[in-house]
C-alpha cells in the first residue's frame, strides 16, 4: 500500500510508524487514521516484525486533529464508524473501535513522543503500551478547551494510565503537562534528552527484539489488558491455562537452552 501521510519501514525486526505531516505538526487526518491503521495490521501480520514504534516527524508526536478538518465534520460521522474492518467475533469487542485496536495487536507498540502531544494525538499514545519521551515534550488532553468531551475511550484509559483524580484533572483542565510531570504521574514511562530519545528508544526495542520471547510477550500483552474484565480467580485459570501451553512450547525450551548454555536465544514466537 502507498501511504499518504505516515512513513513505514521494517529494519532489524523493528517496524516504525511515523506521522508525516510535519509542516502541520502531523495533525490527525482521516488519512492518516486510514494509513496508520494498515500499517499497525501490516506490523502486526508480519513475522519479521517483533517491535512496533509510532513516532511523529519533525517536532512533533501529533497536535491534534487538523482544524480544518475538524471544522467541516459532521457530528454523525463520529458513531459512523466507517473505516472500521467488520467486526470479529472471536476477538474482545472493546479492542475493535475506531482507535482502540493496539491492546489487540499481539507486539509490544512503543510511543516514541519527540514533541507537542496534544487532543488525539494523546489518545494513540495512550493506546501505545509503552511511552518514551523527549524531555521537551508538552502533553495535555486538550477537548474540554475546544467545547468537546473525553474523546474515543480516553476516559476509560487515561484513568488505569495515571488513576482517576490525575484523569479529571487532565480532561476538565485540558491544561499543559511537561515532561517531568508526565513521568511522575505515570503518563509517560522514560524521558530521554531530544538527541538522545531516538536511540534509547530503539536500544529498548532492539532488546526485546532480540531478547525476549515473541509468544511470551503477546501473551504477556494479552493477559494485562484482559485483566479489566477479570476477577482474581479469572486471571489465575487464564494463567494457569497459558502456563500449561508456554511449557510445551519451543520458546521455553529455548529460553532454557540459552541460559544454562550462557549463548544469546533464537526464540522463534513458538
Amino acid at each position: 500500500m502507498t501511504y499518504q501521510h505516515i512513513l513505514y519501514e521494517v529494519s532489524d525486526k523493528i517496524a516504525t510508524i511515523t506521522l508525516n505531516r510535519p509542516d502541520r505538526m502531523n495533525a490527525w487526518t482521516a488519512t492518516m487514521e486510514r494509513d496508520v491503521r494498515h500499517a499497525m495490521e501490516a506490523a502486526a501480520g508480519d513475522d519479521n516484525v517483533r517491535v512496533i514504534i509510532l513516532t511523529g516527524a519533525g517536532r512533533a508526536f501529533c497536535a491534534g486533529a487538523d482544524m480544518e478538518a475538524l471544522k467541516a465534520i459532521d457530528p454523525s460521522e463520529i458513531r459512523r464508524g466507517e473505516n472500521n474492518p467488520p467486526f470479529d467475533m472471536n476477538r474482545r469487542a472493546d479492542w475493535q473501535t475506531r482507535y482502540a485496536y493496539y491492546p489487540a495487536i499481539p507486539k509490544p507498540v512503543i510511543g516514541m513522543l519527540n514533541g507537542a502531544t496534544a487532543g488525539i494525538g494523546l489518545v494513540h499514545a495512550l493506546y501505545c503500551d509503552l511511552r518514551f519521551a523527549a524531555d521537551n515534550t508538552v502533553l495535555t488532553t486538550s477537548f474540554a478547551r475546544r467545547g468537546l468531551i473525553a474523546e474515543h475511550g480516553i476516559s476509560w484509559m487515561l484513568p488505569r494510565i495515571v488513576g482517576h483524580a490525575n484523569a479529571l484533572d487532565l480532561l476538565m483542565s485540558a491544561r499543559r503537562v511537561g515532561s517531568e510531570e508526565a513521568l511522575r504521574i505515570g503518563l509517560v514511562n522514560r524521558l530521554y534528552p531530544p538527541e538522545q530519545l531516538r536511540e534509547q528508544t530503539y536500544a529498548y526495542a532492539r532488546d526485546l527484539a532480540d531478547f525476549v520471547s515473541p509468544s511470551a510477550i503477546s501473551v504477556i500483552k494479552r493477559q494485562l489488558y484482559d485483566v479489566p474484565f477479570q476477577t482474581l480467580a479469572e486471571a489465575t485459570i487464564d494463567a494457569n491455562r497459558e502456563m500449561q501451553i508456554a511449557l510445551k512450547g519451543s520458546d521455553f525450551r529455548e529460553g532454557v537452552a540459552s541460559f544454562v548454555e550462557k549463548r544469546p536465544p533464537r526464540f522463534t514466537g513458538k
